[in-house]
């Protein structure tokens, strides 16, 4: 049995992994669920991890997931327990000293032109989650906005880097990129868009365990 740690995005809640969690725990798996205190203006990075490590506890055997922003994040989590696996879902890949501000230059990020936030993000989610979506979101005030992202190097765990092919906030070609340049890696595929969780939870879940033995 792995322990998955499932961390959510920018503006995000727990309730972003609401339709993964039972499939992981179905399968018999443990999955703990934080959430980063994104409405505190006073916390940043070091809070954010703090919050992960209290939530795991003694846990181990751990795969941690970041979604989106939350992939700068995850990686953090390996510098002070030790985990299995790094996945990275849909993810703004961070490099050493880079600010989440600065990544959107850095990367070359250009969004596409003339598309709504529910296009964006939401693409391919079924309308009546998409509909409880907006109770779920939160102010995301807090400090991390502007800080270096702390580590000195990536950290020294297998990581898989996990695009949605049908992504309208981060297309399968600018993911490839920046995961190529940022990781050498090149990503695995997945169906649905930006909110893979919420439109493909069974798909995810069938290749986040597949990823256990591969």
């Amino acid at each position: 049995m792995a322990t998955f740690v499932l961390i959510h995005g920018g503006g995000g809640s727990a309730w972003d992994w609401h339709l993964l969690t039972p499939e992981l725990a179905a399968r018999g798996h443990d999955v703990v669920v934080p959430e980063l205190p994104i409405e505190d203006s006073t916390a940043g990075f070091t809070e954010f991890r703090a919050t992960v490590v209290t939530a795991i506890g003694d846990r181990r055997d751990l795969v941690v997931v970041g979604h989106s922003y939350g992939a700068f994040t995850a990686p953090l989590i390996a510098a002070d327990l030790p985990v299995r696996l790094l996945v990275l879902l849909t993810p703004m890949i961070p490099k050493p000293a880079e600010s989440p501000g600065d990544w959107w230059s850095n990367t070359g990020y250009q969004a596409t032109k003339g598309l709504t936030e529910e296009q964006q993000f939401y693409n391919g989610v079924p309308p009546a989650i998409v509909a409880e979506a907006a109770a779920h979101t939160r102010d995301q005030v807090s400090a991390e906005w502007n800080e270096p992202w702390p580590l000195t190097a990536w950290p020294d765990v297998p990581t898989r880097v996990l695009l949605a092919r049908d992504d309208q906030f981060f297309s399968p070609a600018f993911q490839r990129r920046v995961a190529a340049d940022r990781l050498r890696t090149v990503p695995d595929e997945i169906g649905g868009g930006h909110s893979a969780a919420l439109s493909h939870p069974t798909e995810l879940a069938t290749r986040l365990i597949a990823y256990l033995t591969t």
